[in-house]
């Protein structure tokens, strides 16, 4: 396979894409950017690889009769026995955080809870990974957070164990995790994937199936993914190991990536983690004017996720929980600096916690309203791109503000993998040096410790 990669380096996530020679999304990956930006690099260009490896034995079984059903069973087992390694290496910090000499008095009372938290960690992690497992997030700080935390809660309550101690180990040790390039490969991964699913099909013709499966999981491992051209762009492109050439600004990818995935587009609206960006295009994608917020976070993701850390809440759960609103609370201030302290004390005039977010959500929307303007206003048709438009209630309301402003023929576009529409866009400009005979070169990504 021949492909070009765009990757899209943002303060909260990084985003990669792979385009094949037909232009044809073959393999996406995401992480979070973590305070090691080349770490985050090669890891969402390694899960991208991987997707696009998927792709391939995808299209090889397809025809081949039960085998071909395997392949959703093959990659919930392939994410699984991703995770149980994560989880065996958080163990390893966690235990070598454990024998250092300055906590040789808590040794005692924490080693036994944090081995308990851990184990049922580990038990766990089938359900997570099975078809109606209903996990919340991809991340595996999320779901290991989210288990351990749920572990902590239960050794303190029944055996008084130091909650804030405990927690503090998982804070120190998932820093050291996510900045550390996991040694697993693909066709490792892949192959205990598919002894996994082998043990669950063992008779008759699911034994059949799984040979044939296997002897194709062979042959796409050994395949080679020939990665002809890199673009960068994002918050941290800077910091990308490619050459001046090989990098593009951000207003570019996003106007670029939303026109490919709604080719009537003229206006985009990105939010993302660091800042917001109200975009016009042409009818070719080209950018015409734009708008960015100011230096100040407020209205961006990083602003809700400071609002979900205030409330003890995931970031995926804020917009479920601002939809079950009764009202919408009046918000004074959207800045990051002062959002806790008035939170804080909303919810101590027994406001409730839906109600102020859902004021927090238009005070954010409201913001972007003034870009759009300032950038142009709408046309149609409007997409809404960037990590805040998988929010439902940041894309309800703005929505509403829309039909306010501009009235109901506005087209309002969204899209499931709108988060990549950066590193997508930065995928077609390396599409462009390819075909103009000036691809990058092969640039040197994190590699991991042997």
């Amino acid at each position: 396979m021949r492909c070009v990669v765009g990757i899209d380096l943002g303060s909260t996530t990084t985003k990669a894409v792979l385009l094949d020679d037909d232009g044809k999304v073959v393999g996406r990956g995401i992480t979070n950017s973590r305070s090691d930006y080349g770490v985050a690099a090669a890891v969402a260009r390694e899960e991208a690889l991987r997707a696009a490896r998927f792709a391939l034995l995808e299209r090889a079984v397809e025809g081949l009769g039960e085998a071909s059903t395997l392949t959703d069973l093959l990659r919930e087992a392939f994410l699984l026995e991703t995770y149980l390694d994560q989880l065996a290496e958080l163990r390893r910090e966690i235990l070598a955080l454990l024998a250092a000499p300055w906590m040789a008095q808590h040794r005692s009372a924490l080693a036994p809870a944090v081995t308990e938290i851990l184990d049922r960690a580990e038990d766990q992690a089938p359900g997570l990974f099975a078809a109606a497992g209903g996990r919340r997030s991809d991340f595996f700080r999320d779901l290991a957070g989210a288990a351990y935390m749920a572990g902590a809660e239960l050794v303190a309550e029944r055996d008084g164990a130091p909650f804030d101690r405990v927690l503090a180990l998982y804070d120190r040790a998932i820093l050291n995790v996510e900045t550390r390039l996991m040694p697993h490969t693909f066709a490792d991964l892949l192959r205990r994937a598919a002894a996994r699913v082998r043990a669950t099909r063992s008779s008759g013709d699911a034994a059949a199936d799984v040979v044939v499966l296997r002897r194709v999981v062979d042959e796409v491992t050994a395949e080679p993914i020939e990665e002809l051209s890199f673009v960068g762009t994002g918050y941290g492109r800077q910091t990308l190991p490619f050459p001046k050439e090989a990098i593009r600004s951000e207003i570019l990818c996003h106007g670029r990536g939303a026109h490919w995935l709604f080719p009537g587009t003229r206006t985009v609206l990105d939010i993302g983690g660091q800042d917001t960006k109200a975009i016009q295009v042409d009818g070719g994608g080209v950018v015409t004017s734009f708008q960015m917020n100011d230096r100040c976070a407020a209205g961006c993701g990083r602003y809700l996720g400071y609002i979900a850390d205030e409330l003890g809440l995931g970031l995926h759960e804020l917009g479920p929980l601002a939809l079950e609103a009764r009202k919408t609370v009046r918000v004074n201030s959207t800045c990051t600096v002062f959002a806790g302290a008035e939170l804080r004390e909303r919810l101590a005039l027994g406001q409730s916690r839906e109600d102020i977010l859902a004021g927090l959500h238009r005070a954010i929307m409201l913001r972007s309203m003034s870009l759009l303007a300032r950038s142009g206003g709408l046309s149609n048709e409007f997409t809404f791109t960037g990590g805040v438009c998988k929010n439902p209630m940041a894309t309800k309301v703005l929505g509403e503000l829309v039909r306010e402003n501009y009235g109901d023929e506005i087209a309002i576009n969204t899209h499931p993998d709108s988060i990549y529409t950066g590193a997508l866009g930065a995928a077609l400009f390396a599409r462009d040096d390819v075909r103009a005979g000036k691809p990058s070169g092969l640039p040197t990504f994190a590699e991991a410790a042997a």
